[in-house]
């Protein structure tokens, strides 16, 4: 691939440092500074969309739950990036205010010892009565500063306008947010105006409290480009510095945008900034792992991903993390450019990951190293923040929609309420400077620092649904790591083969197990084993699974399914590590007329739940710490063992599927449950705990869905009474599966379509 490289900089335009509007040089070496902080910020957008209004605080339950700030003061954080914002305080009216909910979080966040860092616009258009284009957006702003900042005199940090040119870019150049424009001279209006509106607010703040900061945050990346896109490429890295040029009075004749700004009629507004800039107190870079983009002409080579809206058609940009082959510039070296280039003070706004629990915790970390590498060679680096601390809605679709996606952040708000994960750990360890939990795991590369980020070059796949799991290239996955493997039992079985493969796929390191190697039942085998594997955690996967031959053989099921968990259980606890087993539906008797929740009695009807039900009494009686997951019905494109791959093959051979119409289950896809425990398990989570795919279907209906979203006849399904089939164990006529601790786990529609998707290109194995 070329790439440009002749007459174009890869660090943009010459770097310089900004006057000092105080007349005080900047100094020549770094200062002496404080220890790096932790700064911590609850995602907060309200944007417009249309006439809607899309409230992150609203959607992540914060609005109504005051005792979250106990929990962020909790994890040691210095200071909170917190919303009093425009759009929340005087909706309707200008001067009609509302200070009511923010009046109660401010005094808890002062009487909790946290710094706030106040924002005023967080990436919207402001109320319904404004927009970032209209002559009212800088005045409107400033007269809602000064009233926060009277509210509020003892606020020393503020952030006026979060990412003004990100925000101009979405909302008046790409057509994302209001006011919904595609011309390059609105984005520019609108970058104008929030600058203006920037410059107006800390004027009136500093009014009230002549000592109040500018924490000016903008997204920070760098643009690599195909050859014939050099022109292009330069013009974007200069661009990306807009924001702080702007507010440093440096946008002036010679910069490399002044002329394509004055050509569009800004020129008097130019000179009127730079005459009374506003330079930040601190530069607040927000950066992520799609941050880097790259433009490439050759669009034929991606598709499924359109031009870039500003590009006529020309190219399409995408994230150079997964199309650059060679080196990304990275965090580090960017911080350095800014550093460089401003002379300034520098926080790390926004670092957020959305992704399996260990690339969440890998890619803080990474940042937070590098800050600690950036200061050592001078920069004055203040904090890393923790974004996104109560998770993220439908930013996979930049939040135009109500989609319900979710990507969880330090606290998993999936279960309704705030639960801490393994990032939260990692936060208070770094505070205290301990030794993070999992360190050795957090140590090794995350997925952005292998080959596996790389789409192929033809067609592209998301990030995050690679379009089938491979096969690991070993049952030892741990030789090269210096980490401790996760012990995996049953290697012959769906769910011990998919953690294999997702465990390879998740860069965690693993052993995975028969009989032969580790006999569950036998307890001098189960210490062998240990011994010579010094695991970090047990999965166990191995037990006797078909419940019709349960009945035949209950003294083989009980060996397998309670005495075997039993040892291990005991074994974990004796070595104080993880330890995580697996039980079913079948505990029930599926009378209750509703999905069951973990703390509904068990009542098992046949063999194999009975077994079950007692390995969960004697597994958490033996190791109170361990992790029970009751799941059911499963199904998955990677083996022939389940009945969505039985269903798929007779019905593309035009053959009947006979299934129950009054049995009902929450079929599972395995790959969801495995990556789900995954996280449980690296959380420290324990208990009983129901994972299974959201719903509740007949036998005879997931057939049905199945045959739809293959394009296949569902008249071939014949739906039966489930006492006509003659099985010899007794089932529940209804064991559906809920959770009290929330859904984990994508719905089923989903779970079925990404199971269609990837078979049989996943080449099912029987074993």
């Amino acid at each position: 691939m070329s790439f440009q490289s002749e007459g174009f900089d890869p660090l943009g335009p010459p770097l310089m440092r900004t006057p000092d509007p105080t007349g005080t040089s900047l100094p020549d070496g770094p200062p002496a500074m404080p220890e790096l902080q932790l700064w911590g910020g609850c995602e907060y957008t309200v944007n417009r969309v249309g006439d809607r209004f899309f409230d992150q605080s609203v959607r992540s339950g914060h609005h109504d739950r005051i005792g979250d700030l106990r929990l962020f003061a909790d994890l040691g954080l210095h200071a909170l990036r917190y919303p009093v914002l425009w759009e929340r305080v005087s909706p309707h009216h200008p001067g009609q205010n509302d200070f009511g909910w923010s009046d109660e979080r401010m005094a808890e966040i002062r009487r909790l010892g946290l710094q706030p860092i106040v924002g005023l616009v967080h990436h919207g258009s402001g109320p319904a009565y404004t927009s970032l284009v209209e002559d009212s957006f800088a005045p409107g702003l400033a007269a809602h500063a000064r009233a926060t900042a009277e509210r509020y005199p003892w606020v020393r940090d503020w952030t006026p306008v979060n990412e003004p040119l990100t925000t101009a870019r979405f909302s008046c150049l790409y057509g994302h947010w209001y006011p919904h424009l595609l011309d390059e001279d609105a984005c520019w209006l609108a970058l104008l105006n929030q600058i203006d509106a920037t410059r107006a607010a800390m004027r009136e703040i500093r009014r009230v409290n002549p000592a109040a900061r500018l924490v000016q945050t903008e997204d920070l990346g760098f643009c690599h480009a195909t050859l014939p896109l050099t022109r292009e490429a330069t013009f974007e890295n200069a661009r990306r510095w807009l924001t702080w040029d702007l507010l440093c009075g440096s946008v002036v004749p010679g910069h490399p945008l002044w002329r394509r700004l004055a050509e569009r009629g800004f020129e008097s507004r130019l000179r009127a900034i730079a005459e009374d800039p506003c330079p930040p107190d601190v530069l607040g870079v927000n950066h992520y792992l799609t941050s880097e983009r790259l433009i490439d002409h050759r669009i034929t080579r991606y598709p499924g991903v359109g031009p870039s809206a500003e590009s006529g058609g020309r190219y399409v940009n995408v994230e150079a993390v997964r199309t650059v082959s060679g080196a990304l510039v990275g965090i580090e070296a960017l911080l350095m450019q800014a550093c460089n280039r401003y002379g300034r003070p520098l926080a790390i706004t926004e670092c957020h990951n959305g992704c399996t629990r260990e690339e969440q915790a890998r890619w803080f970390l990474q940042v937070w190293r590098a800050a600690e590498r950036a200061r050592a060679q001078g920069a004055r680096i203040e904090a890393v923040t923790a974004w996104s601390l109560l998770g993220a809605y439908d930013w996979d679709r930049l939040v135009m929609t109500d989609a319900g996606h979710y990507e969880c952040g330090v606290f998993d708000m999936r279960t309704g309420s705030p639960r801490p994960t393994a990032m939260a750990a990692l936060l208070r360890a770094l505070v205290r400077g301990d030794r993070p939990r999992h360190a050795a795991i957090l140590d090794m590369p995350g997925w952005w620092d292998s080959d596996r980020r790389l789409w192929p070059c033809a067609s592209p796949a998301p990030p995050s649904c690679p379009a089938a799991v491979a096969e690991p290239a070993s049952d030892l996955a741990c030789a090269q790591m210096d980490a401790r493997p996760i012990l995996v039992t049953g290697k012959s079985g769906t769910l011990g083969r998919m953690f294999a493969q997702l465990c390879d796929m998740r860069g965690l390191p693993f052993a995975l197990t028969d009989r032969q190697v580790l006999a569950i039942h036998d307890a001098d085998s189960v210490a062998a084993a240990l011994d010579q594997f010094e695991p970090a955690a047990v999965i166990n996967t191995a037990g006797l699974v078909d419940i019709d031959r349960a009945e035949a053989e209950p003294d083989l099921c009980f060996a397998a399914n309670v005495e075997g968990p039993a040892n291990l259980a005991r074994a974990c606890r004796d070595r104080g590590i993880g330890f995580v087993t697996f039980s079913s539906d079948q505990v029930f008797d599926g009378a209750k007329g509703s999905a069951y929740l973990e703390g509904d009695p068990t009542s098992p009807l046949n063999t194999y739940g009975r077994s079950k039900a007692e390995a969960e009494r004697c597994v958490l009686d033996i190791n109170p710490e361990a992790l029970v997951i009751r799941t059911a019905a499963f199904f998955s494109p990677h083996d022939v063992h389940n009945f969505a791959v039985h269903a798929v093959e007779s019905l593309r051979a035009g053959r009947s599927v006979t299934a129950a119409q009054d049995n009902f289950v929450s079929p599972t896809y395995v790959p969801d449950l495995v990556n789900a425990t995954l996280d449980l398990l690296l959380d420290g989570e324990s208990g009983i705990r129901h994972l299974a795919t959201p719903g509740r279907l007949s036998w005879a209906e997931f057939a049905r869905r199945i045959a739809t979203g293959a394009g296949l006849d569902p008249a071939l399904v014949d739906p039966v009474e489930a006492a006509s089939l003659n099985l010899p164990a007794e089932r529940p006529a209804d064991a559906a599966l809920a959770s009290e601790h929330g859904q984990l786990l994508a719905g089923i529609d989903d779970a079925i379509e990404r199971f269609l998707r990837d078979y049989p290109a996943s080449a099912p194995q029987a074993y």
